[in-house]
């Protein structure tokens, strides 16, 4: 047909090239913008507090609600980018982000924040950031690796920027008139999305969306469009609902891949801990007589440092000797970063405190590089984001909690310092769990599948329930390889 013989030359020239670029900055300012936000949230901890004259815990809740929310937004936002597109996703985040913000400024209680700081903001971020990633996968195909890798700077350098950002905003102008410009900053998401403009043609994205094994028949009754004759109404209606569970929440992968539900239980555990510093470190410091700024200082060290240490353990994991084994070097680094936090607990001192920025961030980076890329190892990549919407929504609920069970731990023992053996404990306890269940998991497979090893196999002495390395298909072209920026 002439059209199509048109319009696959246009979109050689814009995947991969020129205007994907421009797509690029745009995912980068946008995970800047969102993941980056929640990190400045300890900076006005003590100033919120005193404001509404809550307990830690009742404080907490904010921050821990923006960040569940941010989390668990993904199976609708998927909704959303498969019914009006990444471009009209993204701006209607940023508009919700920013309204949310702007509302907060006249919050007369803390439970008014917790629904516009914290639920709608919370919700706008993760539109935004949701269907900016997404959009990669469109206009990245050869370099897709390169561009995620790219995108992930964007987090760290707005865990950079923010805390000195707001703790300069609100020496100068209070919390009240910091969150108004705050929600002006999160608008600049719409412009990001405006730059996201729809590709010519639909083959890459119907190709990404489509799993193998579904038919046209069955993304008809998902999506309510068609019933064939002779089908009950409610027949249809409960199978576009168990379609639609299925397709975004894999509660089936849950119960039969062993690995997935091992490493979902491990990570839902570990990030009630992990959470914690970026929280409470702020008001740690201030609490034992460090000057406000130099506190702000310590959050965007832990940035600064994310932006070179996140893309070399990337790199790190990327090699042939950990294919199949980033498991363990994943529970290493969760181990180390449980650790890390008896350093801060031990002492408040400010070199003690940089010290302890320093190591925290280098095994927090790892923990970010390998978050999803395990989850790619475990699960097969035809049900992969089925698996990453169940997998982030049971995150979600321990984020929520994590903070605000730490500050009731501070109300009822008046010290700062047993946040982080909390946190300490929960990661390495986690790390533990998801280490010694994978050992066990890759000694039972060797005993089971003994006589149809041979030297030559990849999968000796790695977990074998889901290929972790794709060949090609003698049947058919290879599968299409979904990358996901990390978390």
């Amino acid at each position: 047909m002439p059209q199509e013989g048109e319009a696959a030359p246009r979109v050689s020239k814009v995947q991969d090239g020129g205007w994907a670029w421009m797509v690029l900055i745009a995912t980068v300012l946008v995970q800047g913008l969102t993941l980056g936000f929640p990190s400045c949230v300890g900076v006005f901890f003590k100033d919120l507090q005193h404001e509404f004259q809550a307990t830690n815990s009742e404080t907490s809740w904010f921050p821990s609600i923006m960040t569940a929310v941010l989390h668990a937004g993904g199976p609708l936002c998927s909704i959303l980018v498969e019914r009006f597109g990444c471009r009209t996703t993204v701006m209607l985040g940023g508009l919700l982000s920013g309204m949310g913000m702007v509302a907060s400024a006249f919050s007369k209680s803390i439970s008014q924040l917790y629904i516009t700081a914290g639920f709608i903001t919370g919700l706008g971020s993760s539109f935004s950031f949701q269907a900016g990633i997404t959009v990669l996968g469109y206009y990245f195909i050869r370099r897709r690796a390169l561009a995620n890798a790219l995108a992930s700077t964007g987090v760290s350098i707005g865990l950079t920027l923010w805390p000195l950002i707001s703790q300069y905003l609100l020496d100068e102008m209070g919390w009240r008139n910091t969150f108004l410009i705050f929600g002006g900053v999160l608008l600049n998401c719409c412009v990001c999305g405006a730059v996201m403009r729809p590709l010519p043609v639909k083959l890459l994205s119907s190709s990404l969306k489509s799993s193998p094994g579904q038919s046209a028949e069955s993304i008809h009754l998902s999506n309510g469009n068609t019933l064939h004759d002779g089908e009950q109404p409610r027949q249809s209606r409960c199978t576009a609902c168990f379609q639609t569970l299925q397709k975004y929440l894999a509660f089936d992968v849950f119960c039969k891949n062993k690995g997935y539900r091992i490493y979902t239980i491990g990570v839902t555990w570990m990030v009630m801990g992990f959470v914690l510093p970026l929280v409470y470190l702020v008001p740690y410091a201030i609490l034992n007589g460090v000057e406000e700024r130099k506190a702000a200082l310590l959050i965007s060290i832990i940035g600064f440092i994310n932006i070179f240490m996140r893309p070399m353990a990337g790199l790190l994991s990327g090699l042939k000797v950990f294919t199949g084994r980033r498991i363990y070097l994943f529970s290493v680094a969760v181990m180390f970063n449980g650790l890390s936090n008896l350093i801060c607990a031990i002492s408040a001192e400010y070199s003690v405190l940089v010290l302890y920025c320093l190591v925290y961030s280098v095994s927090m980076s790892v923990v970010g590089a390998l978050l999803f890329q395990v989850l790619m190892d475990v699960v097969d990549m035809d049900r992969f984001s089925s698996a990453l919407g169940l997998f982030t929504i049971l995150e979600s609920i321990t984020i929520l909690v994590g903070p605000p069970l730490a500050g009731l731990l501070v109300d009822l023992t008046g010290h700062f310092n047993y946040v982080f053996y909390a946190s300490a404990f929960f990661m390495v306890s986690a790390a533990l769990f998801m280490c010694l269940s994978f050992c066990t998991l890759v000694t039972k497979n060797k005993l089971t599948e003994t006589p149809k090893l041979t030297p030559e196999n990849p999968s000796r002495g790695k977990y074998t329930e889901v290929p972790t390395e794709l060949g090609p298909d003698k049947n058919g072209p290879p599968p299409a390889v979904i990358c996901v920026t990390s978390i």
